[in-house]
């Protein structure tokens, strides 16, 4: 049996598309229903996982799930022990710092983030020592109420920013979906998994047309990559 664990939200729209392009197709419709473990409509031997983002890792990390479905961000955050395999370029968001026009980032001091992580390695590799405001709701509201000097988010159009009168003031990097696998589940189940994960990579360099890299997970310069 291979266990694919599957992000609710945002990215699961996507990751629904594209899993039939590679012969995994859930047998029920996804979205709407309120189960949390799928079959597969033809594979007896697969099954899905309906998981929040955040928790993701841990279910692969610990083998729940052999391999999942989520966003670098997450990822990043939750620092598990997992075999990166594949970044599948969907779901795309810019990590950014946003504030009020004009805010100098070098005398920012409170930035109120969901990654907290990330704003660290940002304003870390510019010798800035910061305070974390862990925000897991509306980020945006902490600098118009003065929780905060900035914040550290994802944004994908930047329409709620503009409405609140923030702008990006600089960028930590890009962040996509990527296919991860369980180290112990990556050597039993090696054949299942490597037939996943060449299928969703054929199916991305199709879409994309260009050659994919195995992503290092590592931060320069403040960047997540």
């Amino acid at each position: 049996m291979l266990t694919v664990a599957l992000c609710k939200g945002r990215m699961l729209q996507s990751t629904l598309a594209l899993l039939p392009t590679v012969g995994f197709t859930p047998a029920e419709d996804v979205i709407d229903s309120r189960k949390l473990i799928i079959e597969d409509a033809a594979r007896p031997d697969v099954r899905y996982l309906l998981v929040k983002p955040v928790d993701v890792p841990a279910f692969v990390e610990h083998g729940a799930a052999d391999v999942g479905l989520v966003g670098k961000d997450i990822l990043y955050e939750a620092e598990a022990d997992l075999h990166e395999l594949l970044d599948l370029r969907s779901g795309v968001c810019r990590m950014v710092i946003a504030g009020f026009a004009g805010t100098n980032l070098r005398t920012v001091r409170r930035v109120a983030t969901k990654y907290p992580r990330v704003a660290r390695e940002f304003f870390g590799v510019r010798s800035q020592q910061i305070e974390i405001i862990d925000i897991s709701g509306s980020v945006e509201l902490a600098p118009l109420v003065g929780l905060s000097d900035c914040i550290v988010d994802l944004v994908e159009t930047g329409r709620t920013l503009s409405e609140n009168g923030l702008v990006i003031l600089a960028e930590a990097g890009t962040i996509s979906t990527r296919l991860v696998a369980n180290r112990r589940s990556y050597q039993l189940k090696a054949a299942a998994i490597d037939e996943l994960s060449d299928g969703l990579r054929r199916a991305t360099e199709a879409d994309s047309g260009a050659h994919d890299d195995t992503a290092t997970g590592t931060v320069r310069q403040g960047a997540v990559s």
